[in-house]
């Protein structure tokens, strides 16, 4: 697939919103770029020289934001900041995102946005006269940890195929789980399995899309019975700041805790992820377990946004020489 504009078939017209903008296609060929960018980062040092990119943050972020930032910087980019842009831009004066964004398209050429409501990165795009990306747009969704996450996956196992994927946590209100779940879903036969509190469970437009397509999946409480037949555990925190009440939060916390005696029960070549930042979800002890692959996960999203820049730069503005 190329980036080409007249392709009718591109992967989306000219902001990243959701992952299902995403065809296979595109996915593979994303893949296909981060490896050759992860092989050789310093080939691809001009690939933004000259533009500038403002990264606009309305909520707290250590991985996006950072991972972002070097990304763009190791492409040869400059970058305006806020990283708390719910307190520290005009929004804490009553400004809206619309105008917000409208502004600061004047300044950049791109802009990358997380933002705690969940149609934010729609009404951005609307009115957005650059590319934008969502970094993260409330409980709804977040393609670019999608995007590393999957790129981590196919790493590992060299497919993204007839797996089976045990999600835990926080469902209902974990945004990284719905990108995850759509963008797999592409791929054929692969399994879902998914553990949450009762008050914690999957979004049923989600499971609705599920059954539409024919996908397997099972909701079910007891992780310890689905580590034995997990390739991929993607274990989540429960988000004590999306709960309603503390009430509500007190029910879920701690629900499921993975310990060195669970991840060894997996299969061997079963891989352990966690978007992060954890909580008591997976015991330290893990870490050093071989399954573990949630900070080399962190590594990735460095490089699979390199990436996805790179492919955006040349869809909006031309070609560049590194190919």
């Amino acid at each position: 697939m190329t980036t080409q504009k007249n392709n009718k078939n591109h992967f989306l017209h000219k902001h990243i919103i959701d992952v299902n903008q995403f065809d296979k296609n595109f996915v593979l060929e994303l893949l296909k770029l981060t490896n050759k960018i992860k092989s050789n980062p310093k080939k691809y040092k001009n690939t933004l020289k000259d533009k500038i990119v403002a990264m606009i943050f309305y909520e707290a972020s250590t991985r996006t934001r950072f991972s972002f930032e070097s990304a763009v910087y190791r492409l040869g980019g400059n970058i305006i900041t806020t990283e708390n842009a719910r307190e520290f831009s005009s929004a804490s004066k009553g400004e809206t995102i619309e105008d917000s964004i409208k502004v600061i398209a004047t300044f950049v050429d791109f802009i990358i946005l997380r933002h705690f409501e969940d149609d934010s990165s729609e009404r951005a795009c609307a009115i957005s006269k650059v590319p934008l990306i969502n970094a993260g747009a409330g409980k709804n969704q977040h393609p670019t940890q999608a995007l590393l996450d999957v790129y981590t996956i196919y790493d590992k196992f060299g497919k993204l195929e007839n797996l089976k994927i045990t999600i835990v946590g926080d469902l209902l209100r974990g945004r990284t789980v719905n990108s995850l779940i759509f963008l797999l879903s592409k791929f054929k036969h692969n399994e879902f399995y998914f553990v949450s509190p009762k008050n914690s469970k999957l979004k049923k437009e989600v499971l609705k899309y599920l059954k539409k397509n024919n996908i397997k999946y099972t909701e079910t409480e007891n992780l310890q019975k689905i580590l034995p037949k997990t390739d991929v555990l993607y274990m989540t925190r429960i988000q004590k700041e999306r709960f309603e009440n503390i009430k509500e939060y007190k029910k879920a916390e701690n629900k499921f805790i993975l310990d060195q005696k669970g991840a060894n029960t997996m299969p061997k070549n079963a891989i352990i992820m966690h978007p992060l930042p954890r909580v008591e979800e997976i015991s330290k002890e893990v870490d050093n377990n071989k399954r573990a692959v949630y900070f080399e996960q962190v590594e990735n999203g460095l490089y699979v946004r390199m990436a996805l820049l790179k492919l955006l730069n040349d869809y909006n503005y031309g070609r560049t020489k590194n190919k």
